[in-house]
């Protein structure tokens, strides 16, 4: 038989398991508010991150679904409990407390267990979004050196048309800049990514720069052309006179020297009136071009017509060189072969103090030298001394003294 002292007991035991049970909600409801908050963050920054660099945040955007599929089920989990499990019911045994309160100390732990996978997988995803937004933050500078860079080009390809300037090529470099800022701007980060973007805005900059730069030449070289102009014309009338000296010095060669000391030479002065008279058409395109104030293309024909001139003069150098050359050595063959001397003396010299004597190949390169300059002046017999092959001989052979030098201190700079 039960007395008013089991009653109580029982009471006691009631209102002890309905604390345990409303503590264990109170538990898992901050559990799913945690989980909840965490699955949201980080859904919005894979979002931005996708925003940012879509290629790179497709293995995150994966693994952050599953992570998601688990927190949701884990949701409808919890929600199922609170359902089961109505504590604002007073009329429920000790025995129903202790349920709802294990089935809500389950519903915490697997909340807590999937909010500590979402933040593990945040840790993991922070240093990508910091690189990111670090690079973000060169995007607006970026983009507004690429407009100024835009405005500026406008303002030179402006001011060159203004005076009269041919700007056709800097004007389409300055069209293709536009283009590619127009491209940035309806595609965004969207459709370029971050990384995109900064390399559009950079080509943007790039692009209009070199623009603003030629048009900016532009008056500079027009007066540079003008100027070339007249020295080239000058310098045309120069190099037409060396024609007849030219031919002189042939005629000296042919006649007092042998045919070797000048068969290179032969047409010397046709090569050179030829030449002459390109670098006039050359020079009349230009004049043309910079009538149109087509600078870029005066400046061209030009530089073609220097070149002419610069083989013409190299042409005739080699001719007039040839007859003193030939004058020297014929007055003193001995004089040039001097310096010959010295350039193998000299290698002797050094392939004598390497340690340990002088390598074997050394000294018989060296031998055969000595035997070639005491045999050089042989060449020098006849009516017609073939001095341009004695002269040649002297140059190989000191070229290859030359070369013996510097395998010597190659070898000796391995060596150590």
């Amino acid at each position: 038989m039960r007395g008013p002292g089991d009653q109580r007991r029982r009471s006691g035991r009631g209102a002890q398991a309905a604390a345990g049970a409303v503590e264990a909600r109170e538990a898992a409801a901050a559990a799913f508010y945690d989980m909840d908050q965490a699955q949201k963050y980080i859904d919005g920054r894979v979002t931005v991150f996708e925003d940012l660099d879509a290629k790179a945040a497709a293995p995150a955007r994966r693994e952050f679904s599953g992570l998601a599929e688990a927190a949701d089920a884990a949701s409808v989990a919890y929600i199922s409990v609170l359902d089961a499990h109505d504590l604002d019911d007073r009329d429920r045994s000790p025995a129903e407390y202790d349920a709802a309160r294990r089935a809500f100390v389950a519903s915490t732990e697997r909340l807590q267990h999937i909010t500590r996978n979402l933040n593990g997988f945040a840790e993991r995803l922070a240093p990508q979004m910091a690189r990111l937004e670090s690079a973000l933050d060169q995007l607006p500078p970026r983009l507004t050196a690429a407009r100024d860079a835009v405005a500026a080009a406008d303002t030179a390809v402006a001011a060159a048309k203004e005076a009269g300037m041919d700007a056709s090529e800097p004007e389409a470099e300055l069209e293709r800049a536009r283009q590619v800022l127009a491209q940035l701007g309806s595609q965004g980060l969207g459709g370029l990514g971050l990384d995109g973007a900064i390399r559009k805005a950079d080509e943007v900059r790039d692009i209009a720069e070199r623009a603003r730069e030629a048009a900016a030449e532009l008056p500079q070289m027009a007066q540079k052309v003008r100027n070339s102009l007249a020295s080239a014309r000058t310098r045309v009338d120069v190099v037409a006179n060396r024609a007849g000296p030219v031919r002189e010095a042939m005629r000296i060669l042919v006649r007092g020297y042998s045919q070797s000391c000048w068969q290179d030479l032969k047409g010397a002065p046709e090569s050179i009136e030829a030449a002459v008279t390109r670098a006039r058409e050359r020079l009349n395109e230009a004049s043309a071009y910079a009538a149109r104030t087509e600078w870029r293309q005066a400046q061209q024909a030009l530089t073609a017509a220097r070149t002419e001139l610069n083989a013409a003069d190299r042409r005739a150098g080699q001719v007039t060189g040839r007859v003193d050359e030939l004058k020297a050595v014929a007055e003193d063959p001995s004089r040039p072969a001097e310096g010959v001397h010295f350039a193998v003396r000299d290698a002797q010299r050094l392939a004598m103090s390497q340690p340990g004597g002088p390598a074997p190949q050394h000294v018989q390169v060296l031998d055969s030298l000595v035997e070639r300059l005491e045999r050089a002046p042989d060449r020098l017999t006849g009516a017609h001394p073939d001095y341009w092959a004695y002269l040649q001989e002297l140059e190989s052979i000191k070229t290859t003294a030359g070369d013996v030098v510097a395998r010597i201190r190659a070898e000796r700079a391995q060596q150590g």
